[in-house]
This record gives structure tokens, sequence and C-alpha cells, in this order.
């Protein structure tokens, strides 16, 4: 294959159009589909150009990216009837960067192979500030020759790109990343509340362990926009719900997804961590705060303390 000069991008969300303005700036010619064209604009006036489906997206691109939210919207994205596995060409690789089902990664994967071309699962860490400043963790699973070939547009969109293993790699391990982030997340969330209970300058106390053992992304991003109250969104607590229903579901029966047929059936694994972040942001759920950044855990914690 040549080297990748066209590349196309589904998906001009919180995440895909920071990503898009970082392949124009990288140099590559990037045509954009998204289902609400305005969300697209300033990726346009940025110099991308508009078609008016993921077929045809795909139909000009010779790797493309898709960034969506959930697993039924990469399936449609994929298999409609004008969906990317429509136009997409032999030879051209599909980076799916959406968190979804390691079920549903396989499925797109086997409809591309079909289509003679290469699929990886790409889901990322680091949010919107990540995104912008092109400093993306990207975890990828998939074939090795077709990571291989898109390096160069992997390099413009992230920093840590790490091959993880054969598809579904990619989606396992962003599962144990949202893990992680779920249980910092409540951390950092309990020990605000319990500076505000206590009487202490949050800002001291966070300056504090910022520089200790207790220093994290948590602590670094979401603790400051915690204390001046700061809920906008970096990453949705809708959309890190549906992460961690992912882990939960997949935890319940990690036999079905696991990545070597030969290894031995596998127990549910217990993440009584993961289910209690779960439940507690059902609650900024239940309160209207879905569309509200994650950090809005700490609203359901001062309501449980009574420390609003």
């Amino acid at each position: 294959m040549h080297s990748i000069k066209n590349v196309g991008l589904v998906g001009t969300g919180l995440m895909g159009a920071p990503m898009a303005r970082n392949l124009l700036k990288t140099g590559f010619s990037v045509t954009v589909y998204s289902r609400t064209k305005s969300k697209a604009q300033a990726v346009l006036d940025a110099g991308a150009t508009w078609v008016d489906s993921p077929c045809e997206v795909a139909a000009r691109s010779q790797a493309l990216i898709s960034c969506v939210p959930d697993s039924p919207d990469v399936e449609a994205v994929y298999l409609a009837d004008n969906g990317i596995c429509a136009g997409i060409q032999p030879e051209t690789v599909a980076i799916d960067m959406s968190t979804v089902s390691p079920e549903t990664a396989r499925k797109v994967d086997a409809a591309v192979r079909g289509k003679h071309a290469a699929f990886l699962d790409a889901p990322v860490s680091g949010g919107k500030t990540g995104a912008e400043a092109g400093t993306l963790a990207i975890m990828i699973g998939g074939d090795e020759d077709a990571f291989e070939r898109a390096m160069p547009v992997l390099k413009a969109v992230g920093k840590t790109i790490v091959h993880c293993g054969p598809c579904g790699a990619g989606q396992l391990t962003k599962l144990c990343n949202q893990i992680i982030c779920g249980l910092n997340l409540l951390a950092v969330s309990e020990a605000m509340v319990f500076a505000k209970k206590v009487g202490l300058d949050q800002k001291i106390m966070l300056k504090v362990v910022s520089s200790g053992a207790a220093a994290s992304w948590a602590v670094e991003n979401l603790a400051s926009r915690m204390e001046r109250r700061d809920f906008a969104p970096m990453f949705k607590i809708d959309h890190q719900q549906k992460d961690l229903k992912i882990a939960l579901d997949t935890a319940r029966s990690p036999g079905s997804v696991r990545l070597h047929d030969h290894d031995p059936l596998a127990t549910p694994v217990p993440l009584p961590g993961t289910a209690l972040v779960h439940q507690l942001l059902a609650a900024n759920q239940a309160a209207g705060e879905g569309l509200e950044g994650t950090q809005a855990l700490l609203k359901t914690l001062e309501r449980l303390a009574q420390a609003g």
C-alpha cells in the first residue's frame, strides 16, 4: 500500500473533531461525515471535506477513523447499507476509536476483512484535552501489519500507541482503563467531600497531595474542576456509564471474549468497586446530570454527605 494521504473520519463530536483538526495539521487530506453536520462545521472551516454518508468517506479514504458513542452506532456506521463496508476499498485500514464491546469489534472486523481491508479496534484514553493536544493513549487490537501501516495516522492523534494483541484486545484493555478511571474518580470525589466537611481549604489540600503518592490523572485534571464547580464535560457521565456497563457485562461472561481459544473457560470476574461507581453515577443520571462531566460525581457524594 502506498503512503497514506487521504484519511476519513466518521463522528465529529467531543473527541472526533479535535482528532480531525490534528490530522489536518499533520498534512493529511481529511474527509468527514457526522450525523449532525453542524458539529463538523469547525472542522470543515479548518479544511476538511464533507460527504453525506460513511460509505462516501470510505470510498475516498486510504485509512479512516470512526469515533461514535456506542456499540449499535459502530455497527450502523460500518454495516448499514450506506455504511463504511459498502464503500471501503481493498487494503484500506479502518480504525475504530470508539469504546464498544469486544463482540462488536470482532463482528465489524469480520465484515471489513470480507472486503479485503483491515480493521483495528483502537479505543483511546486522555479525554478532550488529550484529543485536542494530540496526546491520546491508543490501545489497539488487530493485525500487526495493519497496525504498522496505520502508524502515521495514529501518531497524528496520539502519543502512547500500543498494539495490545488480536482483534478485541484494544477494547479489553480500554475496559481495564475505565475500571481504573472510575475508581480513581471515586477516590478524588471522596477526598474533596471529606476535605470540605472537615474544613480544609481544598486548593491547599490538592497542592500537597498532587505532589505525592496520591498524584494521578484524575487529581490533575478533575479535582481542580471539582473545586471551582466546573462540571463541563471532558468526558460525559452518560459515556462513562456506557463503558462501565460494558466492563461489568464482560466480567460476567469473560469466557466469551477471551483472546485465545485454547484458554479454559473463565469464571465471572467480581468487580465490586466498578459496580459501586456505576451505581453512584446512576444517581447523577437520575438527577439529570448525565451530560455533565464525570467530575460531577462529586455532587452525588455531596448529597450523601449533606455537604452541598
